[in-house]
């Protein structure tokens, strides 16, 4: 019978893009303030957590985030390619305002929101979902029947969302995803890692406090749906 591996799924801190609301993708972007004391209070939160490894993306938001709580756990943290954010390639960097400005078809085909759509050289949600289901796989491969603490991004928690919730890959993004929020899943067969049960998500009790977070709503984008109009026949 398979041995279920538990993960506790992190949202790196709040960036200074974060706050400006600007395509991060691979940039490699360092925590503000803001985020470095949402890094704290997260590790205070997962002291005396039952954890046995932590694992982090290799970008530096994400180590920064995982080092309090590695600290706190008395663990070493062990970095990865494979749980980086979405390529979003010409975009990183810039404000939606300047990328409908700067690449205005590629903004037309991204607010389609389709999975096999990217940015130009960037990755589509296709593309990205085989990668982060692949670590994820990897991290169950490894780790089988531990708990393991994971300090990623945004994006590929939306993407172990929508699977665990058997949601396409096409939309804009429905789930709650704060920075340095607690979500806890469980894999249940490290041999099929789309199988995937949220135990807890967007837990943010520890942050409730602090001033509210910035949020990118992929779905103030969408068009509103045209009004049909009604018609009476006068008999």
């Amino acid at each position: 019978m398979p041995i279920a591996t538990h993960l506790i799924l992190i949202r790196h801190g709040e960036t200074d893009w974060n706050r400006e609301l600007r395509f991060q993708g691979h940039v490699d972007v360092p925590l503000n303030d803001m985020g470095h004391e949402q890094a704290r209070r997260l590790g205070l939160r997962l002291a005396g957590e039952p954890t046995h490894h932590v694992i982090s993306s290799d970008l530096m938001r994400a180590q920064q985030t995982a080092t309090p709580a590695a600290q706190q756990l008395k663990l070493p943290i062990v970095t990865t390619v494979g749980l980086r954010e979405q390529s979003f390639g010409v975009a990183e960097g810039l404000r939606s305002d300047e990328i409908r400005a700067l690449h205005p078809r590629a903004w037309e085909q991204w607010l389609e929101f389709r999975e096999e759509n990217a940015m130009p050289e960037g990755e589509s949600a296709v593309a990205f979902h085989a990668r982060i289901i692949e670590a994820l796989g990897r991290i169950a491969t490894t780790y089988t029947g531990q708990n393991v603490l994971v300090v990623t991004h945004g994006g590929v928690l939306d993407m172990v969302w929508r699977t665990a919730k058997g949601m396409s890959l096409s939309g804009p993004r429905q789930s709650e995803i704060p920075n340095a929020g607690v979500n806890r899943v469980r894999l249940a067969d490290a041999a099929q890692p789309t199988h995937i049960e949220i135990l807890e998500w967007a837990d943010a009790a520890h942050l409730k406090d602090l001033p509210p977070q910035p949020t990118y709503d992929q779905r103030r984008h969408l068009a509103p749906a045209p009004q049909v109009k009604s018609s009476t026949n006068a008999g």
